[in-house]
């Protein structure tokens, strides 16, 4: 029997405006979480010359995997061995192979809703069942420590995100402390998607390393390191799972691009290039935010961090698809409908990215603002 999962709408939605664009159209991509920028300048010297004298093959940076042991010592404090990391293809396969680590057939896994689309369908591709737990504006559209305790039965796992996709939320040091806590005395396994880290407008995000030790965490080069296109990640498993997710790297995926390791590891140290990234992002962010009040939306998930606002759009419509079809084919501007991340209510929701150029920002907010006013949004 073959898993039915459901499709990742907002690729329907990127393939339309691609169409569109190549009729010659003016498209403003904001439907996917992916920075405009490309790789640092430093990483990029870097890769021209691994092609030229290098003939790659399969291989595990032992310096790429030092070097992200020490970035979890600087920045939260936590000693990691260069061991308990494995070095993926992205974050993509990196959750999978933490989902097929921690649990087996039939294992109940909670997440937030709204939350990342593949979320829930690796979980459904896994045979593993999705818990859903809903999260709105009292909650911050975040799971808690009471929501994970209030759960019967208890469920196996639990998938965290913060920063968030699609709301950017935020979860604060003590309430990760409690969910921890929670998920220690109930036997539940936690993994953490960390891939926004380094994306915050405000307090940092903290790692869930910090207060579960045999947390499995997933990162990648693809968001803060503006690397998407590389296909580099990592996972960081306890020492316990070590042998488990060697096993299953190795059969599954192999390893990561030598290219996207060589510039990743130099990527690392790029922090002035990347943290000019940051604030052109919050400068987006705050664009939008002004923003709002034109377009008649006044019901917003906190954006913390990550690069995303996600809207309450239900006095416009109630079919966030169609909502999302119209304004790319009458305005150009391509986003995200809500239904990918919420099958329930997210009928009533939309998400903006601004990991774009702030012109372009700019251009989609004048495409945005009579268009809105004209849909009754004002």
């Amino acid at each position: 029997m073959v898993a039915e999962i459901d499709p990742f709408h907002a690729i329907a939605i990127s393939r339309e405006a691609h169409a569109l664009e190549a009729e010659g159209r003016s498209i403003l991509h904001m439907e996917f979480g992916q920075p405009s920028t490309g790789a640092p300048a430093a990483a990029i010297a870097v890769a021209h010359e691994v092609l030229d004298t290098d003939p790659m093959g399969y291989w595990e940076s032992p310096a790429l995997k030092e070097r992200i042991a020490r970035h979890y010592a600087d920045r939260h404090g936590v000693a990691v061995d260069p061991e308990q990391i494995l070095l993926t293809c992205g974050a993509s396969p990196g959750l999978v192979l933490a989902l097929t680590c921690l649990f087996r057939p039939g294992a109940r896994v909670a997440t937030a809703r709204p939350g990342y689309v593949a979320y829930r369908n690796n979980l459904k591709a896994l045979y593993l069942e999705p818990v859903e737990v809903a999260c709105g504006p009292a909650e911050r559209y975040q799971i808690s420590a009471d929501a994970l305790a209030a759960l019967d039965p208890a469920p196996d796992g639990l998938i965290l995100a913060s920063p968030a996709n699609p709301t950017g939320t935020i979860i604060p040091a003590d309430e990760l402390a409690r969910i921890a806590k929670v998920c220690a005395e109930r036997g539940i396994r936690i993994i953490s998607d960390e891939i926004y880290h380094g994306l915050s407008f405000g307090e940092p995000a903290h790692s869930m390393l910090e207060y579960a030790s045999d947390a499995v965490i997933v990162n990648s080069f693809s968001k803060y390191y503006s690397m998407a296109g590389w296909r580099l990640g990592w996972i960081v498993v306890p020492e316990e799972l070590i042998g488990v997710a060697r096993a299953r790297m190795g059969n599954l995926f192999l390893t990561p691009p030598v290219l996207a390791q060589r510039a990743g590891l130099t990527a690392f140290d790029c922090t002035e290039e990347l943290e000019g990234h940051v604030d052109s992002y919050r400068r987006n962010r705050q664009l939008l935010l002004d923003a709002l009040p034109a377009l008649g939306l006044a019901s917003i998930a906190p954006p913390d961090g990550a690069f995303y606002i996600y809207a309450d759009i239900s006095h416009l419509t109630n079919d966030s698809l169609s909502f999302c079809q119209k304004l790319l084919r009458e305005t150009g501007v391509a986003t995200a409908p809500g239904i990918d991340f919420d099958p329930v209510d997210g009928h009533r929701f939309i998400r903006f990215s601004f990991a774009v150029s702030t012109d372009r920002v700019e251009d989609a907010i004048a495409r945005m603002i009579p268009w809105f006013q004209a849909q009754g949004g004002r």
